[in-house]
């Protein structure tokens, strides 16, 4: 799998990436990778304070909560009531809308998520934009073998993972109320209706 067929920007906008291996190896070493990429940034940049580092031209609303460990930045925003935790990187001109809830995830330049919605160990490329209430799921509660496997380009890929989530192609347009099962990929320039569950496995079956 190449990344850079799916996120055009992956390597430029987060070279720390390189040599990182699978997407979902990337995805558990979140919060590592992000701590070395802090130690990178410059301090006239960045606010940086317990693993958490804000661009100066950030906005981050009152309310919102950033765990250990974030980036955050250029021009991105952070709106009210969002939940940022366990490793979450946004690369730049990012917007976080209201009660959004982030956890293990990369997103990329211009994304918007518009509010209400849940993104799990995931990967979101340049300009996708989710619409209100969309999931992103991580994990397989109903089914006894929980390990997530990817269905990519007709291949079945087993990430050995217990969580992860999708990895968005750039510019894709995901409907409100839409559902992602565990290892979803879209190619760049997908739409997923509104109400859409979508369940890539099901296709091989």
């Amino acid at each position: 799998m190449q990344l850079t067929d799916l996120i055009k920007k992956f390597y430029i906008e987060f070279p720390i990436m390189e040599n990182r291996g699978n997407p979902w190896n990337i995805i558990a070493d979140l919060e590592s990778i992000i701590t070395a990429q802090i130690a990178t940034l410059s301090k006239s940049e960045y606010h940086i304070h317990d693993q958490i580092a804000i661009h100066k031209t950030a906005i981050v609303e009152s309310g919102a909560v950033l765990k250990p460990y974030a980036i955050i930045g250029k021009n991105c925003t952070i709106k009210a009531g969002a939940y940022l935790r366990n490793g979450v990187c946004l690369t730049q001109n990012v917007t976080i809308g209201a009660n959004c809830e982030i956890k293990q995830s990369i997103i990329f330049s211009a994304s918007r998520m518009a509010h209400l919605n849940y993104v799990g160990n995931s990967m979101i490329g340049s300009d996708v934009n989710l619409e209100a209430g969309a999931v992103l799921a991580n994990h397989f509660n109903e089914i006894p073998n929980k390990t997530v496997r990817l269905n990519y380009m007709g291949n079945v890929i087993d990430t050995q993972s217990l969580k992860f989530g999708a990895i968005i192609g750039d510019r894709s347009r995901i409907g409100a109320n839409a559902v992602l099962n565990p290892g979803t990929v879209l190619s760049p320039d997908s739409v997923v209706g509104r109400l859409v569950h979508v369940d890539q496995m099901k296709q091989l079956e």
